[in-house]
């Protein structure tokens, strides 16, 4: 295990242990703390978790999507086998619609009707309407808009509408705004410019476009720093979904710092990560338990490991017989136990460092292909210990 693996887990034992748990908008309590610090030395080490699989040709796909690309379009992403924001796309009539959480009692009624609300309808100093009531959207008929499910097996929850100009994005959020204000040139320049300049916060935090973003950014802010030729990256995030958020983020802006890096022709220097309200949805409890688990058993082994080498290496190969001979499904809950075990004795065995590996033909950030290949981006020697399903929060 990684020390990020480490730390992941410090937190998630410590949401379960003094965690509160809390209503929230997305209909399904979540357990939180109210802060959690990080700090990552890159030159140390490229975090990405290994307690379980991170798919980090998504999550990089999805940083140059936003920084690179400047995008909000989430067929982008979809034409890249990138499917992270599927649930929060506006649809093709400018309507977003929010169902109910998967899982839920409530019979489906595919007839059922939800009011549309217009974000616009609350001043721009109350984009969460906190002190001003959403109005009903009226259409071109004059007539209060409606919404009905367009998920067959799902029940529409509420409804907003955003415009058929915002069709297929997330609206004005993440890649809009990093287009909008130029971000990562400006960065870019600005640094080749001014090494010591102590201006360079890009925040995607804008008041003026809050009402108009399906889901305000969670990072939310980067500060960079340059000191003794080394850059250095502070990030903040508003709220964190631990079980699937914060791996993609920890490596997609690990893996950004090294590419402006790069590009600057400077070392590596630390990141700095900051969250606030760092929180695991009650119905993911069981996927972090899981992980919890895994570490101990992988403590379990490595004690063993310290008593008898060939033991150790007896239980591999019996492992592996079973998984070759029992017929098992390999989507079954066994089999996964059985190719879970077999991934810590391997790790233990022949212990590998993942590394991250940028092509180095590309000296422009912009260069950096973002297509489905990602072939300028890798991660070397990186072993993990399978798959944790997680649901997702809309």
């Amino acid at each position: 295990m990684s020390n990020w693996d480490k730390e992941y887990l410090k937190l998630c034992r410590r949401i379960l242990s003094e965690g509160t748990e809390i209503e929230n908008r997305t209909g399904i309590n979540s357990i939180k703390v109210p802060e959690q610090h990080f700090e990552f030395d890159l030159n140390k080490e490229f975090p990405i978790l290994s307690i379980k699989q991170m798919f980090y040709r998504q999550a990089v796909t999805e940083m140059l999507w936003i920084w690179q690309m400047s995008s909000n379009d989430v067929r982008d992403l979809q034409e890249r086998n990138v499917h992270v924001w599927d649930e929060w796309m506006i649809d093709e009539d400018g309507i977003y619609r929010i169902y109910e959480p998967e899982g839920s009692e409530t019979p489906y009624d595919p007839d059922r009707e939800v009011k549309v609300i217009d974000p616009l309808s609350v001043p721009i100093d109350d984009p969460n309407g906190l002190r001003h009531e959403f109005k009903q959207k009226i259409n071109e008929n004059g007539k209060p808009m409606t919404a009905k499910s367009l998920i067959k097996g799902r029940n529409i929850k509420a409804a907003k509408y955003y415009g058929k100009d915002l069709a297929y994005t997330i609206g004005t959020a993440y890649g809009f705004i990093t287009g909008r204000y130029n971000h990562a040139k400006n960065l870019i320049d600005t640094f080749k410019q001014n090494p010591s300049d102590r201006r360079q916060v890009k925040s995607l935090w804008q008041d003026e476009f809050l009402r108009t973003a399906v889901l305000p950014s969670c990072v939310w802010s980067t500060t960079w720093d340059i000191t003794d030729d080394k850059l250095s990256l502070s990030v903040n995030q508003r709220s964190c979904d631990v079980p699937l958020g914060l791996p993609f983020n920890i490596t997609q802006y690990a893996t950004f710092l090294s590419m402006i890096a790069k590009e600057l022709e400077l070392d590596l220097g630390k990141m700095y990560y900051n969250i606030v309200d760092p929180h695991i949805y009650v119905n993911q409890v069981d996927g972090i338990k899981e992980q919890i688990a895994r570490e101990d058993k992988l403590n379990e082994l490595k004690l063993l490991e310290g008593e008898d080498l060939v033991q150790l290496k007896s239980k591999l190969a019996e492992i592996l017989d079973r998984m070759e001979k029992s017929g098992i499904d390999k989507n079954d809950q066994e089999y996964r136990k059985y190719d879970t075990e077999y991934r810590m004795i391997d790790s233990i065995l022949e212990p590998t460092t993942p590394e991250l590996v940028l092509n180095d033909e590309i000296q422009s950030f912009f260069d950096y292909d973002n297509s489905k290949n990602l072939k300028d981006v890798k991660v070397k020697n990186y072993k993990h210990l399978g798959k944790v399903r997680m649901p997702i929060a809309q």
